[in-house]
């Protein structure tokens, strides 16, 4: 057993030095300390020998007092609850406690925090403190609004309205600016001499303002007023605010060689010590631009770890907060009924760094280089050929690792001791795979759903989401519709298709649970199945196979069929032990024999010889894997396939990529702009025999019993829609489930 430990280790590190799951490599300058999961904010401590982090992750939030000489944790403060918010004045902390509603502050001293009291507030996001500090001003990102605070009294005086999601707030010496992350606007304010607030209107920036930096005036820039620097996160886009004029002067372009308004991601701002260069953490470009501060101009960027989130540039180094830090890696010892909160379910495995980097920066030009070749932006577009290709099925499943599907196939890289939905229960995706391919190296970009219909149906996740996505998960965030704040610039793929006139239908993805034909996503509500159900475990994958053949046959005496079509087939979800739902062996066999199903009426008709049939899981966070915990199966399915291994490094924007240029779509962002589109997988004859579903091997209809341990701990869970059952009950359950049948390894 410890030989295979060994071995398992020596293969995730390969993994994690090669690629992230998004396709991006990490070349990091500077030196790392590692911190927790998922941090949000940093702030310097009053001996500028410390920093101070605020963790927002899903089993671990609270503060991290982090010494930056020997880069040791020198204290940890665990909380219920913490976001982005933090402030020092003096020896004071002002820390946000997010879902806790109250800001905790804390007295420094000798290098570590003491508790001091809390303060009431509505989930504070950016914190201020007033010059004179007697004032603390919050940002209450659920309630839309700014918060005054009398610091003598801790009490709130006063509450002035924001536009939606309130971020991040910024003051010179006679207003404050509040920016709205679900907003395109910043709100201003006039300063009264008793810290109070007047409204003093709201100024257009720009789509999902979020970080902001003031610039005060310099006699010898071309603008002597005071300059409001405005991350713009969603179109890679700096404003630039004369504050005295109120108005965006100029637009700093933060985006990829590409010129794509998608996928850098600036999402935090500091200034160099001199105010010459203004540094943009570039959250997916897992780098920090260094613009020219006074012209715009790109000088160049640092490349550092995963999703950098927050910047402070002292006079003699750069210090970059990175959310998911190093990359990620297997987690074969993933939920298990013993292990309460166990650190190897995949949104918790994403653990945060610091990156240390000498100032001023030495061989810039190199550095960017750096960048470029990790982000894969030097990499030759050649013109690719495909087969005829004419329409593509793209269906999207729940939830799966590899290793619980495909790890009992001998030649592939699976390891048999994590299946859990083996040969047995999936016969039509082991059929599938050993007749069209088997892809041992397929990754999905997200951790879980809440990411992963968007990376799987728009190539983009905001950052929105990325920083909201474990708080929501560990249920310290509602779930509320979020409007356009976590909704792509560049929309879907069906948005795309509707920019190229490519004819599309839609079924379940996206659309509405109660079966009325509107798209919660997009506007393209002629081209969604009315019938069609979303996402409900109640409802039988047969089902859903029933209706999309059906149509499949109206456009057989049609002669025509939609060029995409995207189905939503999610019943490998599993319900776990939730009584009177079927078994999740039930439930997996209903999605196996509906996939084999469709790909059979599909493959009986003309459009079989010009149809690829693309399958992926939308994410892989309900099981293990020996390799990461983000691979998951995969299926290309077409007369153009043919059987073996297919080695190579796979994600879902490559998928989506592949969808693109067989259609002739234009990119959505830059993941799948600078993605590996399979293109190369294909043979150069068809092989047009038709494939036939293998029955079902357990009985579809085995249902949970209304008693029992699992019965009971399932009781609680809610399946209305993906996710929203605690993730780590849910795999706990579903992990003694499957152990505990007869013959499980």
């Amino acid at each position: 057993m410890k030989r295979v430990v060994v071995l398992l280790l020596f293969c995730a590190s390969a993994f994690a030095a090669d690629r992230l799951p998004t396709g991006a490599r990490l070349d990091p300058a500077g030196r790392a300390i590692a911190v927790g999961n998922m941090p949000l904010a940093l702030v310097l401590a009053p001996d500028h020998r410390h920093v101070v982090v605020s963790l927002s992750g899903l089993l671990h939030q609270g503060l991290q007092v982090v010494d930056l000489d020997s880069g040791n944790i020198a204290q940890a403060i665990e909380k219920r609850a913490s976001f982005l918010g933090l402030a020092f004045h003096g020896n004071t902390l002002y820390a946000s406690g997010g879902d806790d509603n109250v800001i905790d502050t804390f007295t420094w001293s000798d290098g570590r925090l003491t508790a001091d009291r809390t303060i009431a507030v509505n989930y504070p996001a950016g914190l201020l403190v007033s010059a004179d500090g007697r004032t603390l001003y919050a940002a209450e990102n659920l309630l839309d609004d700014i918060a005054v605070i009398d610091l003598a009294t801790g009490n709130v005086v006063q509450q002035l309205r924001t536009d939606h999601y309130p971020y991040a707030i910024a003051a010179d010496a006679g207003r404050l600016y509040v920016s709205a992350w679900g907003g395109s606007t910043i709100s201003i304010f006039r300063l009264q001499a008793d810290g109070k607030l007047a409204a003093d209107g709201r100024l257009s920036v720009g789509r999902h303002p979020s970080a902001l930096l003031l610039r005060p005036a310099n006699p010898e820039s071309p603008i002597s007023n005071s300059e409001l620097y405005v991350a713009l996160a969603s179109t890679d886009e700096i404003a630039v605010v004369d504050t005295k004029a109120r108005r965006v002067v100029r637009r700093i372009q933060d985006r990829s060689p590409a010129g794509l308004r998608e996928g850098s991601t600036p999402n935090a701002l500091a200034m160099s010590d001199d105010g010459s260069w203004l540094f943009v953490a570039e959250a997916d470009n897992n780098a920090v631009a260094v613009f020219d501060a006074n012209g715009g101009a790109l000088l160049g960027r640092v490349p550092v770890d995963w999703y950098p989130v927050a910047l402070i540039a002292a006079p003699d180094r750069l210090l970059v907060l990175n959310g998911k830090g190093s990359g990620s890696r297997p987690n074969p010892d993933g939920p298990r009924p013993t292990i309460e909160r166990n650190p190897q379910f995949d949104l918790a495995m994403v653990e945060g760094t610091i990156r240390v980097i000498p100032l001023p920066l030495a061989d810039l030009p190199a550095l960017t280089g750096r960048v470029a070749a990790a982000n894969n932006w030097t990499a030759q577009r050649a013109p690719r050929r495909y087969p005829p290709f004419k329409h593509v099925v793209y269906i999207i499943k729940e939830n799966r690792t590899y290793d619980q599907v495909f790890g009992d196939l001998k030649h592939g890289d699976g390891e048999a001791s994590l299946v859990f939905f083996g040969r047995e229960i999936t016969p039509n995706h082991h059929a599938l795979a050993e007749r069209f391919g088997l892809f041992d190296r397929f990754f999905v970009n997200a951790e879980v759903s809440s990411q992963g219909h968007m990376w799987s149906d728009a190539a983009y996740v905001t950052d929105y989401t990325e920083k909201t996505v474990h708080t929501l998960y560990a249920h310290k965030r509602p779930d509320i519709d979020e409007g356009e704040v976590d909704e792509p610039v560049e929309g879907f793929l069906w948005d795309s298709a509707a920019r190229k006139g490519v004819p599309i239908r839609v079924y379940g993805e996206f659309a509405n649970v109660f079966n009325k034909p509107r798209a919660i996503k997009g506007a393209l509500d002629a081209d969604i199945d009315p019938d069609y159900p979303s996402f409900s475990i109640k409802i039988t994958d047969q089902h859903r196979a029933d209706l999309w053949i059906a149509e499949l046959e109206e456009f057989v005496r049609d002669g025509e069929m939609p060029a995409l079509e995207i189905v939503q087939l999610p019943r490998d979800h599993t319900a776990a032990g939730k009584a009177g739902y079927s078994t999740p062996r039930a439930c997996v066999a209903d999605n196996d024999f509906a996939l084999g199903r469709m790909v059979e009426a599909l493959s009986k008709t003309p459009f079989w010889r010009d149809t690829l049939v693309v399958v992926v899981e939308d994410d892989a966070q309900d099981g293990s894997d020996h390799v990461d915990s983000h691979r998951a199966p995969f299926l290309l399915i077409s007369a153009y396939n043919r059987p073996g291994v297919q080695h190579r490094f796979t994600n879902t924007t490559d998928a989506v990529a592949t969808i693109e240029e067989i259609l002739g779509l234009d990119p959505l962002s830059q993941f799948d702009y600078y993605g590996r589109p399979l293109a190369d997988v294909f043979a150069g004859t068809p092989d047009f025999t038709p494939y036939r579903a293998i029955d079902p091997l357990v009985p579809l209809d085995e249902i949970n019993p209304k008693k029992g341990d699992a019965a009971r701990q399932s009781s609680s869970f809610d399946l209305s829609r993906p996710d929203a059952v605690d993730s780590a009950a849910f795999n706990r359950v579903l992990w003694q489930m499957m152990r505990a049948r007869p013959g499980a390894p």
